[in-house]
């Protein structure tokens, strides 16, 4: 049961305008447009609601004739984690290829170029780019969302990706705060711990938000985690220390503070979508993103009158409430002036980074193919970030440059016996997505060399294992483009 608030009232129209809800189909549903003129301020989108640019345009416009300063928001990193693209994949390779190719001046380019997409189609908020520090290489839910496992490449690539997006008119929302590189667990489905000394957070993971903070990011999204060193009790998103005393105070951020999905299980899954709304504003968190998973009106509903509750029972601070909200129609005001800066198309940045971005092992003894092969895609599941019905791998390219291509999906213990039948007499590609994660990877490659040593290996993950194959390609992502860059290479296109 709901508590009964007046819609017309301030303090019910700042707990709306804190939610960046999402929703479901690709027109507004009735529920969000009256939402809208009660007070709410931000939608974000997924890939659900997108089908074309075309498409995309028409939503947001439909959501501005509502509300003209809406704050339309996207989690679009390019690389591996696309809504504009799902689709089809990534016309920009992600973080990690750019940071493998180290250029700021082709981050900052690719980045300009994203978010020029982003600002024609209507979107002005990108929850992106990721800061986190890769340390931890069997990181399930970062990998190659990260420029990199170096402190320094990070920040200055990070900044690079900042001034970049925003030079579009696009605001940044630099994640995850205040670092996620350092787990080994999802916080999509539980907490993750980080258990290192303040020393190790100020030099490693706080580097790269400081370098966000100096480029002038315009929001910043906290983590779900726990950081016994800052806060032995409450996740980062839910933290006091973290969010006001740390990001606020010590490193003296004035922008918009973004939650990670509410309804991810390290928050949900202890303190339920409600009540952790409303300890995160009352920690200093200015907008609560919902809607990944949640997406409908019941939602909103629920953490509007929790919010609403909290103030008149004296657990939330109706001053707080009215400082989130007041700085998300900061953010809604700057995205709804209609600058989008230095926007020169440059429709070739994503596939020239991705070019850049291949390491090639062996391309001396290589013949490149000139018949139609058999591609074997050794299948991980995929994290909730990346999503499963974004296509990977290099069959699609390879199709297009060798027409005739097969291609199979393969996992599990048997995986490496199957794609060699599957295979027959083709010469065989093999695609992996971090082998040094998965021993049935491992295993099944270590299979198809045995049997057949001249078999290609495409790496579309973090490429940790050592090259093995006659040749070896890493392509620091699985984007359309890194697919194609691949393609290339083995067809010597």
């Amino acid at each position: 049961m709901t508590t009964i608030a007046r819609g017309t009232d301030t303090l019910t129209r700042d707990a709306l305008t804190v939610l960046q809800p999402g929703f479901t189909g690709t027109t507004a549903p009735d529920w969000l447009l009256r939402r809208l003129g009660e007070g709410l301020a931000s939608v974000g989108l997924f890939g659900r609601n997108i089908v074309s640019p075309e498409q995309l345009s028409a939503l947001t416009a439909q959501l501005r004739t509502e509300r003209p300063d809406v704050l339309v928001a996207i989690d679009e990193e390019g690389g591996d984690v696309t809504r504009l693209e799902a689709r089809t994949g990534s016309s920009f390779p992600g973080n990690h290829a750019l940071g493998a190719v180290d250029d700021v001046e082709l981050t900052h380019a690719v980045a300009r170029e994203l978010g020029r997409r982003l600002a024609a189609c209507g979107v002005r908020l990108n929850w992106a780019p990721s800061a986190d520090v890769n340390s931890n290489p069997d990181n399930p839910v970062i990998g190659v969302r990260s420029f990199g496992a170096d402190t320094a490449l990070v920040a200055r690539h990070t900044a690079a990706y900042v001034t970049g997006l925003q030079s579009a008119g696009v605001a940044a929302c630099t994640k995850h705060f205040p670092g996620h590189g350092d787990t080994a667990v999802d916080s999509h489905h539980a907490l993750p711990r980080i258990d290192v000394t303040g020393d190790v957070l100020q030099a490693r993971e706080l580097a790269p938000f400081r370098a966000a903070l100096a480029a002038g990011t315009r929001a910043v999204m906290s983590a779900h985690i726990l950081v016994p060193a800052l806060d032995p009790d409450r996740p980062a998103t839910l933290s006091r220390p973290v969010l006001t005393d740390l990001l606020r105070g010590e490193l003296g951020y004035q922008g918009l503070i973004v939650t990670d999905g509410m309804e991810m299980r390290a928050v949900s899954g202890t303190y339920g979508i409600e009540h952790g709304s409303v300890l995160a504003v009352a920690a200093g968190a200015d907008a609560i993103c919902v809607g990944g998973g949640l997406a409908d009106d019941e939602t909103v509903l629920r953490l509007r009158d929790a919010l609403v509750a909290a103030v008149r029972s004296g657990e939330l601070p109706e001053e707080r409430l009215a400082d989130a909200a007041r700085r998300v129609r900061e953010l809604a005001a700057w995205t709804a002036d209609g600058t989008t800066g230095d926007t020169a198309p440059d429709p070739e940045a994503g596939l020239r980074a991705a070019r850049r971005a291949l390491t090639v092992t062996g391309a001396e003894s290589f013949t490149p193919l000139t018949e139609a092969p058999y591609v074997a895609a050794f299948t991980p599941v995929a994290n909730i970030a990346v999503g499963d019905e974004t296509p990977w791998g290099v069959a699609a390219e390879l199709s297009r440059l060798l027409p005739g291509t097969l291609t199979g999906s393969f996992t599990g213990d048997s995986a490496g016996t199957d794609a060699l039948a599957a295979a027959g007499e083709r010469r065989l590609v093999a695609v992996v997505r971090d082998e040094h994660r998965h021993p049935w990877m491992a295993k099944a490659l270590t299979t198809l060399l045995t049997a057949r040593p001249d078999t290609v290996v495409v790496e579309m993950g973090v490429p940790q294992s050592p090259p093995r194959g006659r040749l070896h390609l890493a392509t620091h992502g699985a984007a359309r483009v890194c697919g194609r860059a691949a393609a290339e290479v083995i067809a010597g296109a």
